[in-house]
C-alpha cells in the first residue's frame, strides 16, 4: 500500500462484523486524516465484511479457543503489525495489548490502548487463577507505561486511574442518531400484532447476564412475546430451556443479524431487557450497548441496579428495575410496566436521552485525544 496519507492500524479479537464501537473508532481515524486498516479474524460463521471505507483484514487461526489460540493470534498479531506500515497503533482490549504495544516500541509510533470492559475481571477468568494471573501481569506491564488510554465509562476509569496512575479518557460507546427513522409493522417481521414485545440483544449473551432467569421468567407473563437477539456462551441453554417448558410461542431466539435489520426489531420492542448480574466487578462497573441501543430506538428499559446504568436510567426517567433475579419477580416487573400507562412515558422520555446521548457529541472528545497524540 502507496500512500501520502497516515495510517492507522487497529487490531481487535473478535471477527469486525459486529463490533459497532471498533468501527465507529475507525471512521473517526479517518476522520483524523489516517488511513486506517482493521484486523481482526475469522471464525467458521463469519458473515462477509460490508463494505467498508477503511481496508479490513481478517487472520484465519488453526486454534479457535483456550491458550493456544491466543499464543498464536498474540504471535500473528505481531508479525502482521510488524510488516504493516503504520503511523500510528489502536489496541481494543487487552487481549491485544501486547503486541501492539511491543511494535510501537519497536516502531516509535504512538499506540491507543481502548479498554471496553475489566478485561481480568470477566466471569471467564474468575475460576481459571492461573490465566487470571497471566492476563493480569500483561495489564500491570504495559498499562502504567502507556501515554494515551481510553475506556468506556466512568466508573471503570476511575478503578484503571487508581490502580495504574494513568488518565483514561471516557467515550461512551453510543449510537449516531438516526433522524426520521420509521419502526416497521410488526407484520413485516412476522411477529403477531396483539402482544407486546420484549428485547434482550447482545453479542455477549453470556452466564451472569440474566437471560437463563429472564427465558423461566416468561412462564408468569402474559401477553408478551419475548425476543432474545445475538449470541453468546449460554445460548444452547437458552434453547433447552424454551424447548422443555414449552415456551416456543412465549420466546423467539434469534442468532445475531445484521445491524440494520437488528434496529428494525429494537424499534418496535415495548420493553428492552439489561438485567446482568452484579457478580463480578466487570458487570457490576459495566455500562451496555445495548442500553443506548434501546434508547435511540425509543424503547423504555428494565434493568438492574448497577451504577452505571441506573445513572442515565434515572437522569432522564427511561425505565424501571428489577431487585433480583428470582424468574416471578421478574415476571412480576414485566407484566405490570407492558400495562402501564407509564411506559409511554417512558418512551416518550427516550427521545430527550438519546438528543443528549448522541455519538456526534461523543466523538468531538475522540478527535481531541487523536489529535493530541503524542509518543
Amino acid at each position: 500500500m502507496f500512500t501520502t496519507q497516515k495510517i492507522a492500524v487497529v487490531s481487535v479479537i473478535n471477527d469486525l462484523v459486529t463490533d459497532n464501537r471498533v468501527n465507529k473508532t475507525c471512521r473517526v481515524l479517518i476522520e483524523s486524516g489516517y488511513q486506517v486498516v482493521l484486523i481482526g479474524r475469522k471464525l467458521p460463521g463469519s458473515p462477509d465484511l460490508p463494505a467498508w471505507p477503511f481496508k479490513a483484514v481478517r487472520m484465519n487461526l488453526l486454534f479457535k479457543k483456550g491458550p493456544l489460540f491466543y499464543f498464536f493470534f498474540n504471535l500473528r498479531l505481531f508479525f502482521k503489525l510488524l510488516f504493516t506500515k503504520a503511523d500510528l497503533l489502536f489496541a481494543n482490549d487487552l487481549d491485544t495489548l501486547w503486541p501492539n504495544y511491543l511494535v510501537s516500541r519497536l516502531k516509535k509510533i504512538p499506540v491507543i490502548f481502548d479498554s471496553h470492559e475489566l478485561f481480568c475481571e470477566v466471569p471467564e477468568l474468575q475460576n481459571a487463577p492461573f490465566k487470571k494471573r497471566i492476563w493480569e501481569s500483561i495489564e500491570r506491564k504495559i498499562v502504567p507505561k502507556l501515554k494515551t488510554c481510553i475506556t468506556v465509562n466512568e466508573s471503570i476509569a476511575k478503578i484503571f486511574e487508581d490502580k495504574y496512575k494513568v488518565k483514561f479518557n471516557v467515550i461512551r460507546n453510543i449510537p449516531e442518531q438516526l433522524p426520521g427513522a420509521v419502526p416497521p409493522d410488526k407484520s413485516e417481521l412476522n411477529l403477531p400484532p396483539d402482544k407486546k414485545i420484549i428485547i434482550l440483544q447482545g453479542a455477549g449473551i453470556n452466564i451472569d447476564r440474566g437471560a437463563e432467569e429472564l427465558v423461566d421468567a416468561m412462564e408468569f407473563v402474559n401477553d408478551a412475546l419475548l425476543l432474545i437477539i445475538g449470541s453468546g456462551d449460554v445460548w444452547s441453554i437458552l434453547e433447552e430451556k424454551v424447548k422443555q417448558k414449552n415456551l416456543s410461542n412465549k420466546v423467539h431466539l434469534i442468532k445475531r443479524i445484521p445491524k440494520s435489520k437488528l434496529n428494525a426489531y429494537t424499534s418496535i420492542a415495548d420493553l428492552g431487557i439489561s438485567i446482568d448480574k452484579n457478580t463480578n466487578p466487570n458487570y457490576f462497573n459495566s455500562l451496555p450497548n445495548k442500553l443506548f441501543d434501546y434508547i435511540h430506538a425509543g424503547t423504555p428499559v428494565l434493568a438492574t441496579r448497577l451504577p452505571e446504568i441506573e445513572k442515565i436510567i434515572l437522569k432522564y426517567n427511561i425505565g424501571s428495575f428489577i431487585e433480583n433475579h428470582n424468574p416471578k419477580h421478574i415476571a412480576e416487573k414485566i407484566n405490570h410496566l407492558i400495562h402501564s400507562p407509564q411506559l409511554l412515558e417512558y418512551a416518550r422520555n427516550t427521545a430527550l436521552a438519546a438528543k443528549e446521548l448522541n455519538w456526534e457529541f461523543e466523538k468531538e472528545k475522540y478527535l481531541s485525544i487523536i489529535k493530541g497524540l503524542k509518543y
